[in-house]
């Protein structure tokens, strides 16, 4: 299962495991939020480059919080995504600029029909470099007169233990984001 496959290497922003013939292969690690988990998934999953997606949960007070917890907007969580990517095949400013283009960035406390602060559009940054893409990539959106509403946090633990069928949710049923759309805005 893709959730488990690097569960102990959580906090680090780049790992490394082995490759083929011996060779070591790094990855690196970028957390978004931009409403239901489900879309964000569904795109980040298509691009170039990313290993692996899972969705849990950040930016709250709860330890371990659950769905439920996390549905009433009161463990002050966001549903989030986790991806794993290849630094040959892609970096974090292509992933960064396609979250931006995949939600509405100015929507505060949501996305679309979904209303709370459990479904803010956020960046959790996992080291200075990841900060200052995210900051770059507001200003140059500000510029175009978009008025950002995504906050830029550092990231805290990232919990994933969620029910099963919110992994991989439009793989496994079909169908596209309700919630989530392209849009060019670099």
């Amino acid at each position: 299962m893709k959730k488990n496959i690097f569960l102990t290497l959580l906090f680090l922003g780049a790992l490394s495991i082995n490759g083929q013939k011996g060779k070591q292969k790094t990855m690196e690690r970028a957390l978004f939020a931009s409403g239901c988990y489900w879309g964000t998934e569904y795109y980040m999953q298509k691009a170039e480059g990313v290993i692996s997606t899972t969705v849990g949960y950040t930016g709250g007070h709860v330890k371990n919080p659950s769905y439920r917890e996390v549905c009433s907007g009161t463990t002050g969580h966001a549903e989030t995504v986790e991806i794993l990517f290849d630094p040959e095949k892609t970096d974090y400013e292509t992933l960064a600029r396609l979250f931006f283009e995949t939600h509405d960035p100015t929507q505060e406390n949501g996305q679309g029909p979904d209303i709370g602060t459990q479904y803010r559009s956020a960046i959790f940054y996992l080291n200075d470099s990841q900060k200052a893409i995210a900051e770059k990539l507001v200003k140059e959106l500000e510029k175009k007169d978009y008025k950002i509403a995504t906050e830029i946090t550092k990231a805290g633990e990232f919990y994933s233990e969620v029910e099963e069928y919110h992994q991989d949710y439009y793989d496994k049923k079909g169908g596209t984001p309700y919630c989530h759309a392209y849009k060019k805005r670099f």
